[in-house]
Parts: C-alpha cells; sequence; structure tokens
C-alpha cells in the first residue's frame, strides 16, 4: 500500500513539474498576440519565410509575420503584425533577408526619410525578394569566367615579364660608398 501512495505522488510531482514547464516555455514565446497594427507587402516570391518569422527594424524586432497569400497575380502578399511603439515611414522598403548561410529568413524592413508613417493596413510598395541559390551561384559563376576572359584578352606585351624598358643616354649608374669610406 505504501508504494502506490509513493508512486501517486511521485506521478503528481511529475506532472506538476510539466506543467510549470508548459508556462514557462509559454511566458517566454510570447505566445500572447502582439497588440500592434497590421502592414502588407507584396512579393514575386517568399522562399524560406514562414508565418511567426520575425519582422525586424535595423536588426530589431519590431514585430512577426501573421499570414501569408497568393494575390490574383500570383504575388505572395506577407501580412506583419508591428508593435504599436514601432512608427514605419510611408517610403520604406521591405526586404527579404537571412539570417546567415543556413540561418532563419526573416523581414527587414529598411526605413525611408518620409515623415508621414504607415498607418494599421497599409501596404509596403518597395519590397524585394530573395534571390536564389542557383541565381547566386549563376552570378558568381559569370563573374569568375568574365575575369578569366579578360585576363586571357591582355596581351602578353602587357606582362611585366614580357616588359623591357630601353636604356637612355640619361641613365646613370648609383653606386653607394663603401662602409669604411670616409665622408665629407
Amino acid at each position: 500500500m505504501n508504494r502506490n501512495v509513493l508512486e501517486t505522488a511521485l506521478g503528481a510531482i511529475v506532472l506538476v513539474t510539466a506543467i510549470l514547464f508548459l508556462a514557462l516555455a509559454l511566458n517566454t514565446a510570447n505566445a500572447t498576440r502582439p497588440s500592434g497594427y497590421k502592414l502588407k507587402a507584396s512579393f514575386t516570391k517568399i522562399d524560406g519565410v514562414n508565418v511567426g518569422a520575425d519582422v525586424r527594424v535595423s536588426g530589431i524586432k519590431a514585430g512577426t509575420v501573421s499570414a501569408m497569400t497568393l494575390d490574383d497575380n500570383y504575388r505572395a502578399i506577407l501580412t506583419m503584425d508591428i508593435d504599436n511603439s514601432v512608427k514605419i515611414p510611408s517610403d520604406s522598403a521591405a526586404v527579404i533577408a537571412s539570417g546567415g548561410l543556413l540561418g532563419d529568413k526573416f523581414i527587414a524592413i529598411e526605413p525611408g526619410g518620409e515623415e508621414e508613417m504607415l498607418k494599421d493596413g497599409a501596404v509596403i510598395t518597395m519590397t524585394q525578394s530573395p534571390p536564389g541559390l542557383e541565381q547566386l551561384l549563376g552570378q558568381v559563376i559569370f563573374s569568375i569566367n568574365k575575369q578569366s576572359d579578360n585576363k586571357a584578352a591582355e596581351p602578353a606585351a602587357a606582362s611585366p615579364a614580357a616588359m623591357t624598358i630601353p636604356a637612355s643616354p640619361a641613365t646613370t649608374a648609383v653606386t653607394a660608398p663603401a662602409a669604411d669610406a670616409p665622408s665629407e
């Protein structure tokens, strides 16, 4: 009988601990909906961006992506929840950026200089989609090929080994005085 009471008490302790960890995780993750305003941005592609991705202004989290939809022209429309304390100028740009080579994608808002600020429901019109990996590799390969073509096109006479400097009558040899010679 004592064994059953001990097992029940131990089970209750494990259950309470699990509930505490769950509460801590929810509190840390800010699972509650942030108070703020919504902005939208239209992109040609949003590779790697997910609902819940950060929206950053100058590298500081200012909100999250709350929804992704397609419009009639097959453009991706991102809806972003922005914190009320962050005011974004109306001529700002939204860029899909990455936290590193293998890092998560996020939306970087590059603030403009306008006095007028975006309001709830406004659309950011200047956007930049991320280039694909294939496109980046193609640019690197093209630039390497272009550099090697430029080097091959240079005449052989332009290389330093092939250049000779003609001697001129005005050239004189300069010798340094010997170390033990008296100076004048």
